[in-house]
């Protein structure tokens, strides 16, 4: 359940990160309350698909979810773990012929991480099907929070204004043939095979959210950012808002893309972009000072 300078860099979708220095594995939602009773500051990951974790390491405590993957089906009721990855729901879902969960299809995270930030696309979100959550809050300790107790709104909810942590979460579906939602799913796959790099490309999908009533992607390429690189780091060429690393990549080549990319666009439209990655670091002081500058602390 516990490692000690844990090697972190194979877990993360960008291959990028040190050791951390005490990674807990809980297998259940009482051996997550019992770790974080005793290590309540420890920061809690799933998969670490969004989040850059410091090339330096990260000499605190971090509980990883992803053993946390119990999924219970009845009728068109889905509950799922935090650690249950959002595709394999996906197609358990199709297979028993429920839709509302399509947009998750070859989505990298967890349904911890997709409830914490609203994850959605094509025209559907987490805040469309989800009816509970049970959330660890550390005054109360496991908590349920019904949909409009989440607070959802664009790619936020509660969880990211309260110091809450998704353990499992309740979604009611709809019944729709299973032809009709595979070819959901189909379109799905192939926006994302056009539009969005090969998770064979290290990255970590979007880097910055969607400004209100606009697109990230269209400051981003009007700003120029296509193909810049710093170090082994890379705006990738087919799309202005993904990072990807070349393979030599660090977190500070990472973080100074970032604010490069941030920086042209305030300076040509005046719009300050709010990151979508996360960060686990702090010794590094240029990373501290990157993240600062760019909100992320």
């Amino acid at each position: 359940m516990l490692q000690t300078d844990f090697d972190v860099k194979k877990m993360t979708s960008f291959r990028i990160g040190g050791k951390i220095a005490r990674m807990y594995f809980p297998e259940s939602v009482e051996e997550f309350v019992e770790i974080k009773e005793k290590e309540p500051e420890a920061f809690v990951a799933g998969n670490f698909s969004n989040i850059l974790v410091s090339s330096d390491g990260y000499e605190d405590a971090v509980i990883c979810t992803k053993k946390i993957d119990a999924i219970r089906i009845e009728g068109n009721t889905v509950l799922a773990g935090a650690g249950v990855r959002g595709t394999k729901l996906s197609k358990l879902a199709l297979e028993k012929g429920l839709s509302g969960l399509e947009f998750m299809i070859a989505f990298p995270g967890s349904v911890g991480g997709e409830v914490f930030m609203n994850a959605g696309a094509h025209g559907q979100m987490i805040a469309d099907v989800l009816k509970s959550a049970r959330v660890y809050c550390p005054e109360k300790g496991v908590i349920s929070l019904t949909n409009a107790d989440m607070q959802f709104s664009y790619r936020t909810s509660i969880c990211q204004k309260l110091p809450y942590s998704v353990l499992e979460a309740e979604f009611v579906l709809q019944p729709c043939a299973k032809d009709k939602i595979q070819e959901k799913m189909n379109e799905n796959l192939s926006f994302r095979q056009n539009k969005q790099p090969s998770l064979t490309l290290p990255n970590c999908g979007s880097t910055f959210r969607n400004p209100e009533g606009d697109s990230a992607g269209r400051l981003l390429d009007e700003a120029g950012v296509k193909g810049l690189k710093i170090g082994g780091a890379q705006v990738w060429e087919n799309h202005a808002n993904f990072i990807i690393n070349e393979g030599s990549a660090t977190s500070l080549d990472i973080l100074e893309l970032m604010y490069e990319m941030y920086s042209r666009v305030k300076e040509k439209f005046n719009v300050e972009l709010k990151p979508e990655v996360r960060y686990l670091g702090g010794k590094n002081e240029k990373e501290v000072e990157l993240c600062r500058k760019l909100n992320l602390l």
